[in-house]
This record gives structure tokens, sequence and C-alpha cells, in this order.
């Protein structure tokens, strides 16, 4: 079962160390109105909102609300877990000399699983 959207934007919040006062500033939503999606009682927040927070965090609505990366034109053939969507966005961040050196002890592994 997936995640509810309160869920997916609390785990994005924490992995990006984003608070909700700088997901207020980010959006212009206000902070009250972000406790209200985070909150216990977990209201939904409109398409327009939940589109300037998806926007902010530079992350889809769909994933936000689903949990999933979805692309209509060219749907995944495999289903990719979270650890390793957290990894990608990792790499994302890295320089160029961080990104050789991550992918030279992947191929490392990768070799020694053959």
């Amino acid at each position: 079962m997936s995640n509810t959207f309160r869920e997916n934007l609390r785990n994005e919040l924490n992995f990006q160390d984003v608070t909700v006062k700088e997901l207020s500033a980010r959006t212009g939503i206000p902070v009250a109105t972000l406790d209200c999606y985070l909150g216990a009682r977990a209201t939904i927040p409109s398409v327009d909102a939940a589109y300037k927070i998806a926007h902010a965090l530079k992350v889809s609505v769909e994933y936000l609300v689903s949990g999933e990366n979805v692309n209509i034109t060219n749907p995944p053939k495999k289903k990719i877990c979270q650890e390793a969507r957290d990894i990608i966005r990792w790499v994302e961040n890295l320089t160029p000399e961080q990104c050789k050196t991550i992918y030279s002890m992947i191929s490392t592994f990768v070799d020694k699983r053959k």
C-alpha cells in the first residue's frame, strides 16, 4: 500500500532537510495551511497548492500523491524502490568528481556479483 500525501510530503521534507517554514517561504502557502496537510487530520491540498509544493521540492505531484514517479508517455517497465530513487536524487547533486568516485564504487560492487 502506498503512503498518503501527508506521509510522502513529510518524508520528502525530512529527506531534503526542509522545514515547514522554509517550504512556506518557497511556495507562499501559509505555515498553518502546510501544518494542516502534515497534521493528523491530513487535509488534502488543492491541485494548485500541491503543484506549488511539488515544484518547490523539485518532485512531481504524482510522487507526492502516490509515492511513485509516473511517466504517462513511457511508463516504467520496472518499479524502482524508494532507496534507488533516493540514491538517484543524491547523485544528481554531486560534483563530477564525486560522481566518478561513486561510479567506481558501484562498478566494483557489480563486478563482484558477476
